[in-house]
């Protein structure tokens, strides 16, 4: 009819009207991770729904930017996406970050149902933190190396701490763990310090279970360190049991950063449960007294790139095979099929060599009984199913012999 369009005409006129992710954001298609990830944030934060409570224009444009970094800061989904547009990444759509608080009390819930049933939704850092800190306006505590502290940090709020490092701490390595006994939820952040004095978020890890524990890290070795993002694939491996173990370590990624300068820097612990605070130790470390660690972790992770190659390759012949197994079975049910079926027509042409007429069942309830036991069409009595036990003599019925001759 005229005046209205089908639900796939609306799509494709969606799709026609998306403007390239690169655009959205501001930045060059050979723009590193770093800078599409601060540009990202920079916008994020200014169309932000906190900000902007009344103003659907930047409602949609925060919709915009969030959709353009899903597809940009996935190397995947960049490379499919400057290969062949948005066709190449809209079958396995798009992840958002949700900021925990934006959410009414309802869709927190619900939320929270579907994390502890182990489905990965990945959160945000609230508006209201990240705009304090651009704005200078966050208490930051010293933390000095080697020290742990231990804290408590309430739901969507954060702690910040700054370490000092010397110019030979900086060259010989630098880490910051974040443990919580309860497995609470939290990220680890770290914040650029902008010329104004102003913070601006450049980095953050979200906190894994590791044991009896969650814990994240941030490490600065001098040299290329991985972390594994747990939620990269997820919603196609939960469709593929398979894809679970081939797509595990996609997500194991270099970080953006590996080395520290001289000089202050900041971090921060936040809260990143939907109802509670969250117990945490904090410590710095300067990684002089852990050469043979950082050796070993190098090590570790080039083993784990070479297996990530080899799962690939092991995944083709894994398919391969799959299939032929899934055929011989399928083959395998039909010729038993089959040999059922010829073995039942023998038995049928078997049983037609004969001019008699076809037994019938006999419905007597007699059956089991032998020729021997009826006797004219009568049936003998049935013996007894048990002998019947000999009565046992009383003690006091003994026959006892007395000789009467005797005296008593």
């Amino acid at each position: 009819m005229p005046g209205h369009r089908s639900q796939s005409e609306k799509t494709d006129a969606g799709k026609q009207l998306r403007r390239d992710p690169y655009e959205v954001l501001g930045v060059l298609r050979n723009s590193t991770d770093q800078e599409i990830k601060s540009a990202y944030r920079k916008m994020a934060l200014k169309y932000h729904p906190d900000k902007n409570a009344n103003d659907p224009k930047a409602a949609d444009m925060f919709k915009e930017v969030t959709f353009s970094y899903n597809i940009l800061s996935d190397p995947d989904k960049r490379r499919q996406y400057d290969t062949a547009g948005f066709e190449a990444v809209e079958s396995e759509g798009q992840e958002l970050e949700l900021d925990l608080s934006n959410l009414g009390a309802v869709n927190t819930m619900f939320a929270a149902l579907f994390s502890k049933l182990g489905v990965p939704i990945k959160t945000t850092v609230s508006a209201t933190v990240l705009e304090d800190a651009l704005n200078g306006v966050v208490t930051v505590r010293p933390l000095t190396l080697g020290q742990p502290v231990v804290k408590k940090v309430e739901k969507q709020c954060a702690h910040f701490y700054s370490v000092t490092l010397t110019e030979e701490e900086a060259q010989t390595g630098f880490v910051c763990r974040v443990q919580s006994s309860d497995k609470s939820k939290f990220k680890l952040l770290y914040f650029d310090q902008e010329e104004g004095g102003g913070l601006n978020l450049s980095l953050q890890e979200d906190s894994a279970r590791t044991g009896k524990v969650t814990s994240a890290g941030m490490y600065f070795l001098g040299f290329p360190v991985y972390r594994l993002d747990q939620t990269v694939n997820s919603m196609a491996a939960a469709k593929d049991p398979d894809s679970a173990f081939f797509k595990r370590l996609d997500g194991f990624q270099p970080c953006e950063m590996t080395e520290l300068k001289a000089g202050t820097h900041v971090f921060a612990v936040y809260g990143d449960n939907f109802f509670k605070s969250v117990s945490y130790t904090i410590e710095a470390l300067c990684t002089a007294p852990f050469a043979e660690e950082k050796e070993n972790l190098r090590a570790v992770e080039a083993q784990i790139l070479t297996k990530r190659v080899e799962l690939s390759k092991f995944e083709t012949e894994y398919r391969e095979v799959l299939t032929q197994f899934t055929e011989m079975t399928s083959r395998y049910a039909q010729e038993m099929q089959a040999i059922d079926d010829l073995l039942k027509q023998r038995n049928e042409i078997h049983a037609s060599y004969s001019s008699a007429p076809p037994i019938k069942r006999s419905r007597s309830k007699n059956r089991g009984l032998s020729k021997d036991s009826k006797d004219d069409g009568q049936v003998k009595d049935k013996k007894p199913a048990f002998r019947e036990r000999p009565k046992k003599k009383k003690w006091y019925n003994i026959h006892l012999k007395v000789d009467k001759s005797k005296p008593c």
